[in-house]
C-alpha cells in the first residue's frame, strides 16, 4: 500500500473539480489545469476531498503498475490542487562582475560573460520577475517552474573557484581553494 496515495487532496475553498472520462480538471483564481489519471487508477470526489485510489485486479491486490503509480498522481493532483490557488516560485541569483538579467519585453535576455547575450523566451503558463541579481521564475505548474529556473541556471551554472554563475537562492556551492604558493 502507498503511504503517499492513501492521503487524501483536500479541495480549497474556491476550487472545482470537474472529471470527464479519465481527464481530471481543477480550476481556481490563478488558472485551470488538467491531468489524465492512468487506466489502473480512479479518482473519486468525496465531500471536500480527492480520494486517488488502485483497480482492485486480482483478490484486492492492485497490479504493479497501479502501485508504482498512485502516489505518483495523488501528488500530481495535490500540486496542481495547489498551484492553481497560489503561484509556484524559483528564485535565482546572479553572481560575478558584468553578469546581468533583463526583461525585454516578456523574455529573458542575459548578460552571462559570453560573447553574445543569451535570449530565453518565455513559456505559457510562466512570468518572469528582476530585481538586482535575483530572478524569480511563477507559474502554476510546480514541473514547469522547475524545468524553466533549471533551464536558466544551466545557462551558466555556478563554477567551484570563484563562485560565479547562476544558483538558486540559498544554494550553497562548494569552493575550491585553486593553487597554492609553494614554499
Amino acid at each position: 500500500m502507498s503511504r503517499i496515495g492513501k492521503q487524501l487532496i483536500p479541495i480549497v475553498p474556491g476550487v472545482t473539480v470537474e472529471q470527464a472520462d479519465r481527464t481530471v480538471t481543477i480550476k481556481g483564481p490563478k488558472g485551470e489545469l488538467s491531468h489524465e489519471v492512468p487506466g489502473d487508477l480512479t479518482v473519486t470526489k468525496e465531500g471536500d476531498f480527492l480520494l486517488v485510489a488502485p483497480h482492485e485486479k486480482f483478490e484486492g491486490n492492485p497490479s504493479l503498475r497501479a502501485k508504482a503509480l498512485w502516489g505518483l498522481t495523488r501528488t500530481l493532483l495535490a500540486n496542481m490542487m495547489q498551484g492553481v490557488v497560489e503561484e509556484y516560485k524559483k528564485v535565482l541569483q546572479i553572481e560575478g562582475v558584468g553578469y546581468r538579467a533583463a526583461l525585454d519585453g516578456e523574455d529573458l535576455t542575459l548578460s552571462l560573460g559570453f560573447s553574445h547575450p543569451v535570449h530565453m523566451k518565455k513559456p505559457e503558463g510562466i512570468s518572469f520577475s528582476i530585481e538586482k541579481n535575483l530572478i524569480t521564475v511563477s507559474g502554476i505548474q510546480k514541473q514547469q517552474v522547475g524545468e524553466v529556473a533549471a533551464r536558466i541556471r544551466a545557462c551558466r551554472p555556478p563554477e567551484p573557484y570563484k563562485g560565479k554563475g547562476i544558483r538558486y537562492a540559498g544554494e550553497v556551492v562548494r569552493r575550491k581553494i585553486g593553487k597554492k604558493a609553494s614554499k
